[in-house]
């Protein structure tokens, strides 16, 4: 068995948690082995809304110390990840069989208030007779509500906290997932397996953080413990069709079972609608949406807008589950989204802290709240530092980033426009790191379509721990979407030949 070396921390799990957990905790001086049964943000993490927002339902259930956290933490993470992270506007036209008007402008006043909201404009009234931003809803519906909140590339912002994990020292270990953790005297003694070659590895830590989302209750058992907080699997569909409106504004919908539906601006000319909120029984391994799902969704778009969508628009569809703490609510959106800590420690022994829910925008939030609850075992821990701290490619002055991309682009005047602007969003100041020693479009190498380029694959392989097609197409980027079939072929056949070259 080889032997990776003792650590202070071992985080089991590669979503949000788990890496927001192990870069503030490398950050606070302890040592940290991550390690992850498959990719970076495989798992629900990739497969959100990519919003970071107050989540303005959840105010219906006095969700209000949620909320707070949540709104206060949008901005802060708009300051430390600007390429991506951007405001968004919400259109909520308003149905008044769902919820009054009333109801609706004292959720948005709390909404604007309850933050302190600084860099976002406020909510506004919507006349959508004459606003532009009501051309394409029915016109039976006269009026709206416009709010503000945020969207991010979930996936990259799982990506960049393991990065600076990893600057710092911390040790990654993906496709590695972990067999057994056995308590010793002075720790545990963990033992893990490579999925790639099958080769056991072994580690020990003094605490032990169970991030696994929706396999939480999977380790705790690997521990030899089971779960006396449970968690409740919700699953979320989401489907993707082209975008049918102008502008860069959202929509926000009230469907007449009282759910909401986002219908966001996605990748350009796409567009992002979602999501459901179903109880969830399976292997999250193989949660599919299923076509109850995409009739669910095409239902509440076709109620509010002109235009009549079937399911042979949908272009692509993904699904998740969610990892929410069981508070035996009997309405899945009424389930609470705020996260729940299990820490065990018999007679003051080696720590094994567990995580139950939490959502993308407060995961900075809940790695503090975690490591607070593991500060008695580490007396010698640093204090909270991640409020001020930019992600990798997110330091750029003032956190501007249309200033940084328009610079971006001056400097590289021969890269087409949509490629510049990927590369800027995607990868932030770091994109000089990409594009270093290129001159020309020729040193991007083979053009596999769309704006992706042999170079960006090669860097994301070298620097971000891509290991197959689908870790670039899906994950670290979202070329994936953009490419057609023979395309996707092309650069599957290419990243298998890169393989077997490989010694």
């Amino acid at each position: 068995m080889k032997d990776l070396g003792s650590f202070d921390l071992i985080v089991v799990g590669g979503g949000i948690n788990g890496v927001g957990i192990a870069r503030d905790a490398i950050g606070r001086g302890l040592s940290v082995l991550l390690c992850e049964k498959d990719d970076l943000a495989q798992g629900t993490s990739s497969r959100s809304g990519k919003l970071v927002h107050g989540g303005l339902r959840y105010l219906e259930y006095y969700e209000f110390r949620l909320v707070r956290e949540a709104l206060i933490e949008r901005e802060v993470l708009l300051n430390v990840a600007p390429h991506i992270i951007w405001p968004m506007r919400f259109v909520l036209p308003h149905s008044p069989e769902q919820r009054p008007a009333w109801m609706i402008r004292i959720g948005l006043f709390l909404y604007d208030h309850l933050g302190g909201r600084k860099k976002l404009p406020p909510t506004r009234s919507l006349d959508l007779a004459i606003a532009p931003e009501g051309r394409p809803i029915r016109k039976i519906f006269r009026r709206a509500f416009e709010y503000s909140d945020c969207w991010v590339d979930d996936a990259r912002l799982v990506v960049l906290n393991a990065l600076d994990l990893q600057k710092r020292g911390g040790v990654v270990k993906l496709r590695t997932s972990l067999v057994t953790a056995r308590r010793e005297r002075d720790g545990w003694s963990v033992e893990l397996k490579d999925k790639a070659t099958g080769e056991a590895l072994g580690a020990r830590g003094k605490a032990i953080v169970n991030a696994a989302g929706p396999w939480v209750e999977e380790v705790l058992r690997s521990t030899g413990r089971n779960a006396d907080n449970r968690v409740r699997l919700i699953k979320g569909s989401h489907i993707v069709t082209r975008k049918f409106w102008e502008g860069d504004q959202a929509y926000f919908l009230q469907n007449a079972d009282t759910r909401v539906i986002f219908v966001n601006p996605y990748e350009g000319d796409l567009c992002l609608i979602g999501t459901t909120d179903i109880p969830f029984d399976g292997k999250p391994d193989e949660v599919e949406i299923t076509p109850d799902e995409v009739d669910y969704l095409l239902a509440v778009v076709n109620r509010y807008f002109e235009i009549a969508l079937t399911p042979a628009d949908v272009l692509h569809s993904f699904a998740g589950v969610r990892p929410l703490y069981d508070d035996n609510a009997a309405n899945p959106s009424a389930v609470t989204r705020d996260y729940v800590f299990d820490i065990d420690a018999p007679d003051g022994g080696p720590a094994l802290l567990s995580v139950f829910g939490g959502k993308i925008t407060t995961y900075r939030k809940l790695a503090e709240h975690a490591l607070e609850k593991l500060a008695p075992f580490f007396p010698k821990m640093g204090g909270a530092w991640t409020q001020n701290a930019a992600l990798p490619g997110g330091d750029m002055p003032g956190a501007d980033f249309a200033r940084m991309s328009a610079d971006l682009a001056r400097r590289y005047s021969w890269l087409p426009a949509p490629v510049a602007a990927g590369y800027a969003r995607r990868y932030g100041t770091r994109a000089d790191d990409l594009l270093r020693g290129a001159s020309s479009l020729a040193d991007l190498g083979r053009h596999f379509g769309a704006a992706f380029y042999e170079r960006e694959a090669r860097f994301l392989i070298a620097q971000e721990w891509a290991t197959t097609a689908d870790d670039i197409l899906t994950r670290r980027t979202k070329h994936g979407l953009h490419l057609s079939a023979p395309e996707r072929a092309g650069f599957e056949a290419w990243f298998v030949s890169l393989e077997t070259s490989t010694p």
